[in-house]
């Protein structure tokens, strides 16, 4: 478990981080200095990084920036979220050494953010608004998570290429998804969508299908289609997947 800090702590260290980076490099200045140095605090931060990632103009980019601001400030708990998913990953990633670089970088990161605001915008009836943040997020960051999923804090999103969460998943805090991993239901039912325990790891290229549960702490290996359950604990490897490293034996 890692001490997780509340945002507006977390927002003083990236401000002291933004201005060492700055005295480093002072060509990185002007672009530091909108996205940081200008910003009042972590949600502002974020809203902005939103706006920068899924804009095409101006004009769009200040609109999603200001949907986003709309959203944090009247759900503050998506701002913690944001700062407990940064912190997760600054744990984490074993070439990351601060604060900033995912924020700035990190398309995984924004990807979540993004996410975070369109299920706000869905659970309110905005869903035509909320299916526009899935698809530019799709586009952009090549991340596409449904509205109506239901996901955790604590996040990590990593390499962030070719993620896939469909309607209605539930995926638990402390989870880190690897790249070109599909996570969805094989009906059109909503009950029929898979369920991700707290602290699993989809590995690259995993595929997890249909009304299944996969328990905490589990991993799916890369690669792996799990159309079965994987109990707490274990490890699903290879196509179909079958069960390993399980703390107890369980025939698979």
């Amino acid at each position: 478990m890692i001490d997780i800090a509340p945002a507006d702590q977390l927002w003083r260290s990236i401000r002291r981080e933004a201005e060492s980076a700055l005295a480093r490099d002072p060509l990185f200045g002007v672009s530091l200095t909108v996205a940081i140095l200008d910003q009042p605090d972590l949600g502002a931060a974020v809203a902005h990084q939103i706006g920068e990632r899924l804009g095409k103009c101006a004009a769009d980019r200040q609109q999603f920036a200001r949907v986003a601001r709309e959203a944090f400030q009247d759900s503050p708990d998506l701002v913690e979220a944001a700062s407990r998913d940064l912190q997760s990953i600054a744990a984490h990633d074993p070439a990351t050494t601060g604060l900033l670089p995912p924020l700035l970088n990190f398309k995984g990161y924004v990807a979540l953010q993004v996410w975070r605001v369109s299920n706000w915008l869905w659970c309110r009836g905005r869903t035509d608004l909320a299916y526009l943040l899935q698809s530019l997020s799709s586009d952009s960051l090549q991340v596409s998570i449904h509205p109506s999923a239901s996901i955790g804090t604590s996040v990590f999103l990593d390499h962030a290429t070719g993620i896939i969460v469909g309607a209605f998943v539930v995926i638990g805090d402390d989870t880190t998804i690897l790249q070109n991993v599909t996570v969805g239901r094989k009906s059109v039912l909503p009950n029929r969508a898979p369920r991700i325990g707290r602290g699993v790891l989809l590995s690259g290229g995993a595929t997890v299908l249909g009304d299944v549960r996969v328990g905490d702490f589990a991993k799916v290996g890369a690669g792996s289609l799990v159309e079965r359950d994987v109990p707490a604990g274990c490890t699903a490897v290879g196509v179909p997947a079958r069960l390993t490293n399980c703390p107890e034996v369980v025939s698979g």
